[in-house]
């Protein structure tokens, strides 16, 4: 569905990524792992073309993105859900929703229950101000969001970044219950054993590169992967 291929990108004299190649299987759970600083969320901006590339070809069921504006792609059926939510504080909760079906506005009405039906919190708090929202509501708002698109393919930055554990278990079992709806998922996180368990393909980013790529699997049953990663022998 979604191939990467020699991906370069800068930021000012810094080198961000350096010839990244990836590929995304339709209905598959493909996860980029890394350090901080390792170039995940840069690969996420590129595939939404918030960031330029110098070199390098992206491709979207056999089209070119990287010729595309920011909204020319999610038109295409790819969501970016953005590390740190970038919820609008003054927004409520129906608002924001409404708001992602901006591409998909005669699924509205369908997409709206299917959110509600997969975060009840979100329908309970609908008229709620989402700054006042806790950081976990905004999280699943900020997923709703995303699917209120109707996407074929939704790429998540760090979808558990500072919640609570418990929050954090709710938000992948709704990650489990999109990928059984049949999308397609990109996901960037730290939380890397939940990651591989969840995911099918991962790839590893160090340094702007790709370091190890395999089955979610095959690396949760490395020895070097367990001990950077898993915290484990």
């Amino acid at each position: 569905m979604l191939t990467v291929s020699n991906l370069v990108v800068s930021y000012g004299d810094a080198r961000a990524l350096q010839g990244v190649s990836f590929s995304v299987r339709p209905g598959s759970l493909t996860v980029l792992l890394g350090a901080n600083g390792a170039g995940k969320s840069t690969v996420l901006k590129t595939i939404s073309r918030l960031v330029p590339m110098e070199e390098g070809e992206i491709t979207f069921e056999g089209e070119r993105l990287d010729r595309l504006a920011p909204h020319q792609v999610a038109a295409r059926g790819i969501a970016h859900v953005p590390e740190g939510r970038r919820i609008f504080p003054g927004m409520t909760v129906l608002e924001h929703l409404t708001l992602g079906a901006f591409v998909a506005r005669s699924t509205l009405s369908r997409r709206m229950e299917e959110v509600f039906a997969l975060f009840p919190r979100l329908k309970e708090r609908q008229g709620q101000i989402a700054g006042t929202l806790s950081g976990g509501e905004q999280q699943m708002l900020a997923i709703g969001r995303g699917l209120m698109m109707s996407p074929k393919l939704l790429m998540l930055d760090e979808p558990s970044l500072g919640l609570a554990p418990l929050v954090v278990k709710e938000v992948f079992e709704a990650i489990r219950k999109i990928r059984q709806e049949g999308v397609t998922l990109l996901l960037v996180e730290q939380n890397t054993q939940l990651a591989l368990t969840l995911g099918d393909d991962a790839y590893i980013l160090q340094s702007g590169r790709v370091a190890l790529q395999g089955s979610c699997e095959d690396l949760r049953n490395n020895d070097a992967v367990r001990k950077a990663y898993l915290g484990s022998e």
